[in-house]
């Protein structure tokens, strides 16, 4: 990782702003997250584009947060020191690609969402469960039959799009050209950064995607959610913009979040032997382990923006109109005022109530979906992969330098065969 490291303060006092970067947070900001939720619930923090933002971190402010509707997502609202920063992919891309429901308020949310819950119901997913098996087993039956592998490149990161792509309708020829480095776009990278000529050729690389996305469904359209934005877009009743950044979000947000909870949720049980022992004993603890994993170390670390649209008070610490407002999913679900002993994997915990897929009207559309990848990635690996291990040492993880999200993009593992 290139950022710069954080300087060391006292241990009684937090910088101001308390800079969010370096390696030693990304490969585990839980005893920074810690200090700033004895401290307070609202701290000034620094990412390493030099945006300044606002960081909510306690588990009540955070519920409170996603949930107050004085808070909004759309980019307009952020004033001119956080566009000057934050609003790293140029035009016309933003305006393209940037549209989408992460990015809207009601009732503009409201309508959009409509176009595409119905293709992640629980009902829908339960119903597609044994096609997501029969991907997972191919994908085993592909690795290696004894160890090492890279479950990364062999697993993660193609399971979650080949189910994506079952679920919204991406023709199997195009899904097989989806490049995964496209999913970079959302890391920024500032106008002067020598990695920014990269960035702006994945963008039209992305865009060209999505155009060819869009033609193939126009040409031949079905009964599925890519075919029916296309319809949408083609009535009228939502924008060229709005269809190419929905079409986006489904292909990044779709699959990014899911390929590093896996990689997050394996390196904890990686990290509590007895625990994977245990789940791959018992599989009926599945439902109950995921929503344990994915509160003690969630892919998705960080939400996106929110925005004041006048100055106001955020528990106790007044915010500027249009500074961006962040909530720590990670923190707040490490709360000890929420969690008994936080800090321990317990895949009996019950209730439940982590925030890794948010509240309130961004709660995240797919996460039935998300639970049942995760289900069944568990699951199949645990079960196929007799004393799979980690292959090398833990402090040799390289943690992705992504600003919001958790996750690895190598994982070497070892395993005795493959069932």
């Amino acid at each position: 990782m290139t950022v710069q490291e954080p300087e060391t303060t006292d241990e009684a006092t937090l910088p101001d702003p308390v800079p969010l970067m370096g390696c030693p947070y990304k490969s585990n900001p839980y005893p920074l997250y810690e200090r700033m939720r004895e401290a307070g619930p609202v701290h000034p923090v620094l990412f390493p584009s030099g945006v300044r933002a606002w960081l909510v971190t306690g588990y009540d402010a955070a519920h409170a947060a996603l949930n107050d509707d004085r808070l909004g997502k759309n980019h307009d609202r952020g004033n001119d020191r956080w566009r000057a920063r934050a609003s790293i992919m140029p035009e016309p891309q933003h305006s393209r690609l940037q549209v989408h429901l992460l990015h809207q308020d009601p009732p503009k949310h409201t309508s959009m969402r409509r176009w595409v819950t119905d293709a992640f119901t629980p009902r829908r997913v339960e119903q597609l469960r044994p096609r997501f098996q029969e991907l997972a087993d191919s994908l085993v039956d592909a690795l290696p039959a004894a160890g090492p592998a890279d479950l990364v490149t062999g697993f993660a990161a193609r399971f979650p799009f080949q189910v994506l792509a079952e679920v919204i309708g991406l023709p199997g020829e195009l899904a097989a050209r989806f490049d995964r480095d496209w999913g970079k776009v959302v890391q920024p990278v500032g106008p002067t950064d020598p990695g920014r000529p990269l960035y702006e050729a994945r963008l039209h690389g992305l865009e060209s995607y999505i155009a060819e996305v869009v033609a193939h469904k126009r040409e031949h359209g079905d009964d599925d959610l890519l075919s029916r934005l296309v319809v949408a877009r083609d009535r009228g009743e939502l924008s060229r913009a709005e269809v190419d950044s929905m079409i986006f979000q489904l292909l990044v947000a779709g699959q990014e979040p899911v390929t590093n909870q896996i990689t997050t949720a394996l390196i904890a049980l990686f990290r509590h032997p007895d625990q994977l022992a245990r789940l791959r004993d018992d599989p009926g603890l599945l439902p109950r382990a995921v929503e344990e994993l994915l509160r003690y170390d969630s892919a998705f670390e960080l939400t996106t923006w929110r925005f004041f649209g006048q100055d106001g008070d955020l528990h106790g610490t007044e915010v500027p109109a249009g500074d961006s407002v962040i909530v720590s999913l990670c923190a707040a679900n490490r709360d000890p005022r929420r969690f008994p002993a936080p800090d321990t994997l317990d895949l009996d915990r019950s209730p439940n109530p982590h925030l890794a897929f948010g509240h309130g009207i961004h709660f995240c559309p797919g996460a039935a979906l998300a639970r049942a990848e995760l289900q069944i990635a568990l699951g199949t690996l645990l079960t196929r992969l007799p004393g799979l291990h980690l292959a090398i040492r833990d402090e040799d993880i390289e943690w992705i330098p992504a600003v919001l999200g958790r996750g690895t993009n190598h994982l070497p593992v070892g395993y005795d065969r493959r069932l």
